[in-house]
């Protein structure tokens, strides 16, 4: 006979599901240390709802059964404790093939009342950070400038998560806006062309329809935000643009070759653009030159730009 088949949910946010768990006692469990190789940054975060039910992973599937099991030990007891994998544990028959060492801090009754307020806080955008007592486990918000942890405490910062806006039309338009869904990204996509519009809102994007050049007022743009330009008529480009200069977008780029990229900023600057916002526009946009198909102008710039966001919100 075998056990129960474990239902994981790799994907999806350990901290909106401990909140939303009708569960009387989920267990939050945190990377709280890593020696070496690891598949997951310190802090990572993954909810136990069951002894089979977990939302989110914390290694590449080889100890969130054992995670579970202990995060039920752990609920028994309602005390915080830690458990190590990989270097330094003592259980020799659990190991890590990627050779490094994680210490799992588990939290079975962790402050929902500071959990809700750091939910709160992700969901405007706004910057912070959880403190952590690795011994009793008992947490507050502060602000910290990285994710780190000493003796004691571990300190978990939390950036907002980075978000695409899209300009444009046409295949380039919506084949973007389909990766960047699919990865599980916010994307909002404003265009003056319906059936952009809808192809893009049907994989789940946030569409608004243009019809003159400009920066829709409901399109929120932050220092997490990547803002693409995807448009054949470069016409569109400058007005856009200018609008664009008045915020701190962590990317804007447009689609083009080498000389539309010069002849864009040409416009701009007789327009009374500032030049440090000009020298600041990625043009041509992606890692791979010269791409010619959607697809592959599409990956190139996503990677392009998740490399300049370090790939992570915390």
């Amino acid at each position: 006979m075998t056990g129960p088949v474990p239902i994981l949910r790799p994907y999806g946010d350990p901290l909106a599901a401990f909140l939303a768990s009708t569960d009387p006692a989920p267990v939050l469990a945190v990377i709280s240390d890593v020696v070496g190789p690891s598949y997951r940054p310190l802090g990572a975060m993954m909810t136990v709802l069951s002894e089979t039910e977990h939302v989110g992973t914390l290694s590449s599937g080889c100890v969130e059964s054992d995670i579970a099991l202990n995060a039920l030990k752990a609920r028994e007891s309602g005390q915080a404790m830690r458990v190590r994998y990989g270097d330094g544990s003592p259980f020799m028959d659990i190991q890590l093939p990627c050779g490094g060492g994680l210490e799992i801090l588990l939290l079975p009754n962790p402050d929902r009342d500071v959990l809700r307020q750091l939910a709160k806080l992700r969901r405007d955008r706004v910057e912070t950070g959880l403190s952590i007592d690795l011994n009793t486990g008992a947490m507050r918000l502060a602000p910290c400038a990285r994710t780190e942890r000493d003796a004691d405490r571990l300190q978990i910062r939390f950036a907002p998560a980075l978000q695409f806006s899209l300009f444009g039309k046409g295949p380039e338009c919506v084949t973007f806006a389909r990766l960047a869904a699919a990865a599980g990204y916010t994307c909002h996509v404003a265009s003056p062309d319906g059936e952009t519009l809808d192809q893009c809102a049907a994989s789940g994007c946030r569409v608004t329809q243009t019809t003159t050049p400009g920066v829709p007022e409901d399109m929120q743009i932050d220092d997490r935000t990547a803002v693409l330009l995807f448009f054949h008529d470069h016409d569109w480009e400058p007005p856009i643009l200018q609008q664009l200069a008045q915020h701190d977008a962590l990317y804007i780029g447009a689609q083009g070759s080498q000389r539309a990229s010069e002849t864009r900023k040409m416009a701009l600057q007789a327009a009374g653009v500032p030049m440090d916002f000009i020298d600041s526009l990625h043009g041509p946009i992606g890692l791979i030159p010269s791409t010619r198909d959607p697809v592959t102008l599409s990956v190139s710039v996503f990677a392009e730009i998740l490399a300049l966001a370090g790939g992570a919100a915390t």
